[in-house]
Formats: structure tokens, sequence, C-alpha cells
């Protein structure tokens, strides 16, 4: 079985995407308590809070993007990013490192 070992960066994009889905998910669920207001301007502010919080995480991880060395994956020869001590390329999931130390061992075993 394939682990999933997607690169950082993605990583999180992903997760900005599934806030503003969840975000309006809770809005729309707001509008069916239009009987009793308190529910639903609940429901709307914290769809709009996770919204809004979306755009906090995109903005971040776009710092950050800008700050990651940009390598050549040995593997697939495409340019990636990479963030940190150990990540994995962008296309094809080979994990990379600058790290010496960090070298030959799986992409798991990099946080320990």
């Amino acid at each position: 079985m394939k682990r999933n070992r997607s690169n950082k960066i993605n990583k999180i994009r992903t997760f900005a995407l599934g806030l503003v889905f969840i975000g309006i998910l809770i809005m729309y669920i707001g509008i069916f308590f239009k009987e009793n207001t308190v529910i639903m301007i609940i429901s709307m502010s914290v769809g709009l809070l996770a919204v809004l919080s979306s755009t906090v995480v995109y903005f971040f991880i776009g710092l950050l993007s800008t700050k990651a060395v940009i390598v050549a994956c040995p593997n697939c020869e495409k340019r990636t990013k990479l963030l940190g001590r150990a990540d994995a390329c962008m296309h094809c999931d080979q994990p990379l490192t600058m790290d010496k130390s960090l070298e030959g061992k799986p992409l798991d075993d990099f946080h320990k």
C-alpha cells in the first residue's frame, strides 16, 4: 500500500481549501434555521470565520512558498520546492532532503 507523502506546501493548500468548503457548508446549514435567528447568525459567523481563516492560511503558505528552496528532483527531473529539512517532490512524491544526515532514510523517519 502506497502512503500519501505529498509535498508540505500542497498539504497546507489542501487544508486551506477544505476550510473554504467547510465554511461554506456551515453557512449553508445556517439557512435551514431561518426561524431561529440566533442559530442562523452563529452558523453564518462560524462559516465566515472558517473562510477567513482559510484566507490567512493561503497567505501564510504563500509567504512560506517564497522562502522554499527550488531543487531538481533526481527521480523525475522536474523542479520542485523543498520546504524545511525534508520534503517530497510535488510531482512524483520522491523523498528529498538537503540534510546529509537524513539521506537514505524513509520520509516518515525525518520527523523523529
